[in-house]
This record gives C-alpha cells, structure tokens and sequence, in this order.
C-alpha cells in the first residue's frame, strides 16, 4: 500500500470526532449502506468533471471516460472505490474529510445516538464518506485534482485526526485523475470482498447511476455492474414503482418511501424530462435559512447543479431531476438565476407539481395528507410568496378547524351558515388554546366553523387580503366582527333578555382606570361567556403577528382594544362598585392578556388584586 512520507497529522473536526467514535463503536444492521455512499461520492465527482470540462476541454485530454471501479482485494484484506472524477487538492481533502461543513450536524449526531439503527440517518447530514468506519479500520484516500500535477495521500483509522501527505511515485502513477478511497477492512466484514456481494449492494443502491461501476476482480476481466442508464429518459411504461423507489433513494439520497412520484416529458417550445418526488418523511435540512431546493439540472444528461432553484422556495421538500435538451451546456451558475429559458420550465413545472397534488388530494386523501402532515407549513409559505397561485395552494391547504381536522376550505364553504359571507380563523401556539379562546364564543353559539391556526408561518400569510372562491379570510382577533345576522345554533343562547350594563358609563370607567394601557374599548360582538379580550384594530397587524415579530426585534406591540361583554356580572359591577372599579378594570385587562397567551405587565400586582377580590368575595 502506498508509503506516506513527511505525513502531516491534523485533529478532526470536533463534531467529526465525535462521529467516527459512534460510527467505530456501534454495530449497525445495514452496514451495506457504506458503499452506497462511497459510490454516491464518487458519481458527484464525475459529474463535477464534466460540469467544468465544458469551460476547460483539457481536463478531459487525456481520453480517460468517467467510471468509478471497485477492487477488492481478499489477499491484502482492503477494499478499493476508485473514480476518475474530478478529484480534490490537499485543502480540498482537509476540508472535505476533515470537516462536516454543513448545518445539522449537532442535530443528527444526537438522532444518531439515540437511534437503534443509524442507516435510515446516514446520508441525509452530508456525512456518507464516514459510513465507511462501520467496516473499516482504516481508510486512505489518494487523489489527483483533474489538471493538476500534485497528488495527495489522506489517511485515518478513525480516531482523533487524519494525516495528509504528498504522494509517493508509485501512487501517483496510480491514480492518473480522480480519487481511490481504499478500505482496510475489519475481520467482521470480509464478506464485502465477495463478488456477489458487491453486485447485489449495487444492484439495489446504485443501479442507475450515470456512470459506469466497473467490478475489477482478483482474476478475470473488470466487468460493468449497472445499468447506468437516466431512468428520468425513459418511458414510464418500462418502470416498476420498485424502479421508482430506487431511484428516489438514489437520487435524493434517502431511505423513506416517495409519497408521491411525478414523471413526464414535456415537448414543444422547450423538451425537457421532469422525474420529481415527494418525501414521505421530513428531510432535515427543511427548515434551513437558504431554503434552498433539491432538484437537479441536467443538460442532455450532464449534470449542471444541485441547486438551481428550478422550483419555487415553499416546494423545497420536493426531490428529483430536470433534464433539459434546450439549454446551453456551458451555462453557468451565475446566468441560471436570469435565464429566460429556465424560468419558463420553473413556471410550467411548479404548474405541474402544484396540479398533481391537487389530483392527490381528490384521488389519494390518505396519501395527500401524509404529504401535508410532513410539508403543510412549508407550502403555506406560498400563500404570502406566491400571489399568482393563491387560489390554488388555498384550495390545497388542509386546516384544523373547531369542526374537525384536515378540512379544505371548499369543505368549510360548503358548510357556511345561513347569511355567512366569510371565512373566520384564529391564529395562535396551540390547538388546544385556540379551542378555549373566548373569541371563539359567539361564533361558537351560531355553529360557525373557525381555522385555528399554529404554524408560525399562519401569522404571516393571513396578513394578506385573501379570499377563497369570493369569501374573504377574516380574524376573530382584528377589527369588528358582528355575526347579527347568523342565527343562534339554539334559541335558548340568546340572552338579549338579560341586563346589561350601561355601555357608555361602563366604558368611560374602564377607559379611565387603564388609560395608555388600552387604545380603546368597545362593547363585544364576539363573547357570550367570558368578560373581556383584546383584539387588534381593522388598520392594525393580527395580534399573533405583532407578537411573533416582536420576538425578532422586527416591531412593537401596538396598543390593543379591549372589548368586553356588557352582560357579564364582573362588567356589571363595575358600574356600581367605584370603590373597586380600577381594581376590576385592571382585572378584565389581566385577564383577557392571559387568555390571548400574555404575561400581565405587572405579575405580581395581578396575583395581589386577585387575592384581595378573592378575599373580599369570601368576606374576609
């Protein structure tokens, strides 16, 4: 094996440190999912030389095509994964395999230890090169950078650091371009040596990887063990699901099942093959900051980028390929985001998506919402990004409602009272809260169907006008809500019988007990039991979006108004009683901040005016 000489030692990465110790230290069921990784990798690096050889030929004058070997070797005990790919320079190597530059790492390193079996995990963090110390005592990795003249040798058995060093000649020789990754196997992993073995790991991980895996035998010829062929170009009536399913493994780099699969052709102005999936499960990059999308371009099969946002941000879960034959090959990162061309195919094929899973969701509703359970949040964001097709994601939306769970708003519509002309919601943390609300009460009384609203992502989107089929969206937090002419659910609710206090005097004695607390109060259309709550102005932000943009120093909380119930007796008292009007005041103010998921201003003086009312209740 190749001779490190004048080896420079290194430390890992903390976070990769302590990777390897779980990775060298925990017996995994499917182990198998090393080579898969490796093979993986090594695709990536062809496709990254045909990328740049499109501006720079001379990568590729030597005539070498892009393949990736695997050698096993039963004598020496060692495993080779060789490609002729792009290859990687010595800061490429330390950063490459030294590090673990992507977020989550801390969040997967914590699923990692407490999962019973890490390979559903492996390969979803940007961690697949270090699957190999699940079999192997040590790794050398030898590569040559396409073009240059250096080659380096990296090297690690997993512990606290690596070494790196310049290669000796014979290694140089040896890998001409491109990496060899070769695996010096633990004594448990000698089946890994066998050719069917190899085959049968490739056959169900990596069949249609674009390039060819050649299988180099001790004796006899290297032999091609996949079919390397762009399942995206062919017909789908040549496809199994179990095709299908593969490839979404292989493509999105995932062990879930597709919940859905969308696979076509489009012709005419512009020929490209669409092949995109949608996860079963939550990828977990999902909520990332760049909320960057997963689906490949490729121009007539060459790979082009991972990360063209060829679908619009609140579609990101979505995974898959776009092979276009109209783009020019030589196109650059920088002229995808201005390209006339590629907008067009975003807007046919995010078209497209939002269509099939409309289709779902009429066809296949136990299927649609396991979609929806996963993604729910993140194609909302659409609501407040995407106006052109608001109709759409709103007639796709599934909402929790005080009738039941997962209703569509045609569903809500068609279950309108009599004179109903809107559509009412409540936007707050829990489902739980919101169903306990006292701005839910009168509406409750005449059996109108509420949304209630807990992603966060709800206070922003209900901040637009919106409308379904001609119905707005109104909140039961903002502005004047007045259900007169809804009849009540039962006669026997109407207490328009029952005293009430004096509404001009009770509010001139709230409005001067709490003075710049409140920027007005006024009589309630919304309670039927309760005595008070705050709500926002008709000109105001939602309450629930205040709160949430104040939490990111993007804004301050406005005054609310209060409003409260004439009819209830702690308002009616406060008519009679001027001794404790302040106090009562204070109280109905308190209160409603409490019920809207508030902390009182001043804790300590609310739990002593209830103590005192409480008291004087007990006459004491």
């Amino acid at each position: 094996m190749t001779t490190i000489a004048a080896a420079e030692s290194q430390p890992f990465q903390a976070e990769v440190a302590e990777l390897l110790h779980l990775m060298v230290h925990s017996v995994y069921s499917e182990t198998d999912i090393f080579l898969r990784e490796l093979i993986s990798n090594a695709s990536d690096a062809c496709d990254k030389l045909r990328y740049e050889a499109i501006a720079n030929p001379g990568l590729i004058t030597d005539g070498t095509p892009p393949e990736i070997r695997i050698v096993p070797n039963k004598a020496a005990n060692t495993l080779s994964v060789v490609d002729t790919g792009i290859g990687m320079e010595r800061q490429e190597l330390i950063d490459n395999l030294g590090t673990i530059a992507r977020s989550g790492t801390r969040s997967f390193l914590s699923k990692l230890t407490e999962a019973k079996d890490g390979a559903n995990l492996i390969g979803q963090f940007g961690v697949g090169f270090y699957a190999a110390f699940m079999v192997a005592e040590k790794i050398v990795v030898t590569s040559r950078r396409a073009g240059s003249d250096e080659v380096w040798v990296w090297s690690s058995e997993g512990g606290s650091g690596f070494e790196i060093a310049p290669a000796s000649e014979e290694a140089a020789q040896r890998v001409a371009r491109g990496t060899e990754i070769v695996l010096h196997l633990k004594k448990d992993a000698a089946k890994y040596l066998e050719a069917y073995e190899i085959e049968r790991i490739v056959r169900e991980y990596s069949d249609n990887i674009q390039f060819p895996i050649l299988l180099v035998p001790e004796e006899g010829e290297p032999r091609q063990i996949n079919s390397a062929s762009a399942l995206w170009q062919r017909s789908k009536s040549e496809l199994t699901p179990e095709d299908y399913a593969q490839a979404y493994k292989q493509i999105a780099g995932a062990f879930d099942e597709p919940a859905m699969t969308l696979h076509y052709r489009a012709e005419g102005r512009q020929s490209y093959a669409v092949l995109l999936f949608a996860p079963s499960q939550k990828p977990f990059d999902l909520f990332q900051v760049e909320r960057k999308g997963k689906v490949k371009l490729y121009v007539r099969r060459v790979f082009i980028a991972d990360d063209a946002e060829l679908l619009p941000a609140y579609l990101r879960f979505i995974r898959g390929v776009i092979d276009s034959e109209d783009l020019p090959l030589n196109i650059s990162r920088e002229m995808l985001q201005n390209n006339p061309q590629l907008a067009q195919i975003r807007k046919a094929v995010t078209s497209r998506v939002i269509g099939e899973l409309e289709t779902l969701g009429e066809k296949e509703p136990e299927t649609f919402t396991k979609i929806w359970d996963a993604f729910g949040p993140v194609i909302k964001e659409g609501l407040w990004e995407d106006f052109e097709r608001r109709e759409k994601l709103l007639a796709l939306a599934r909402f929790t409602t005080t009738s039941g769970e997962k209703r569509s708003l045609k569903q809500v519509v068609d279950d309108f009272k009599p004179n109903q002309t809107e559509i009412y919601y409540l936007v707050g943390d829990s489902v739980e809260r919101l169903k306990s609300n006292p701005k839910l009460e009168s509406a409750r009384a005449r059996g109108i169907e509420v949304l209630l609203l807990t992603d966060p992502v709800d206070a922003f989107w209900t901040s637009a006008p919106l409308d379904f089929g001609g119905k707005p969206l109104k909140s039961l937090s903002q502005g004047d809500v007045d259900f007169g002419l809804i009849p009540l659910a039962d006669d026997k609710q109407d207490k328009k019988d029952e005293p009430a206090a004096d509404a001009a005097t009770t509010i001139a004695v709230i409005k001067d007990a709490l003075g710049e607390r409140v920027s007005d109060v006024r009589a309630s259309q919304r309670l039927t039991e309760s005595a008070s709550c705050l709500v926002a102005g008709g000109d105001a932000r939602d309450r629930a979006l205040e709160r949430l943009l104040a939490q990111q120093n993007r804004g301050e909380i406005t005054k609310p108004i209060l409003e409260i119930n004439l009819r209830h007796p702690l308002v009616a008292a406060l008519a009679t009683d001027s001794a404790q009007a302040k106090d009562l005041s204070l109280l109905l103010f308190e209160q409603a901040q409490i019920l809207d998921g508030e902390m009182p201003d001043d804790p300590a003086a609310f739990a002593s005016r209830m103590n005192q009312l409480v008291l004087r209740g007990l006459g004491k």
